[in-house]
């Protein structure tokens, strides 16, 4: 298992080491020691699995109070995932990281307590799992607009399509009248 930080150091890409023969394979998702050992000491406190069609675009999500620290993985289908730094002391405030997650490529991604986090389903089919280091509190929950100017996410939609987004993610608010972690 190796721990990448991406170009916001804080959100970490996890490839693990997976083994497969002719029966299929074997990965360890989540190992405490491993994770402490790479920096990420967290408790989780909730597993979530959601299902997506292809151009579904959730996000962007998350929890002044109660935060949550999401880990997050594909275990069918493709996604851009992605994170907004929202913690206003922080030297990358308002920039953003994606990275591709997929039921190949096994990848996961840690993003820490302080961002905003979606996703935009590539395939046609997306089954995706995140921890969350916090419960779900929907009256805390706040949305970040998806496609913001000003955050200038480049979501890779194809030309012509319209990504399907829930009400509440399509009402977001602009990073400028956001409310932010200190």
């Amino acid at each position: 298992m190796t721990f990448e930080p991406s170009s916001i150091p804080d959100v970490i890409l996890i490839r693990p080491s997976v083994f497969t023969d002719d029966r299929g394979f074997f990965l360890e998702s989540w190992q405490q020691r491993k994770f402490a050992a790479a920096g990420i000491e967290v408790q989780f406190v909730q597993d979530n699995h959601s299902f997506s069609r292809q151009h579904v675009l959730r996000g962007l999500h998350y929890q002044l109070r109660y935060p949550q620290g999401k880990l997050v993985r594909v275990v069918r289908g493709e996604v851009f995932d992605v994170a907004v730094d929202l913690r206003r002391s922080s030297p990358t405030f308002g920039r953003w990281v994606g990275h591709t997650l997929s039921g190949a490529n096994h990848h996961i991604l840690w993003v820490p307590v302080g961002f905003a986090h979606g996703f935009l389903a590539l395939s046609e089919r997306v089954d995706f799992l995140y921890r969350c280091t916090d419960f779900y509190a929907p009256a805390e929950e706040r949305t970040l607009l998806w496609n913001d100017p000003e955050v200038a996410i480049a979501w890779p939609i194809p030309k012509g399509v319209e990504p399907l987004l829930s009400p509440k993610d399509a009402a977001g608010i602009p990073l400028r009248e956001a409310e932010y972690f200190a």
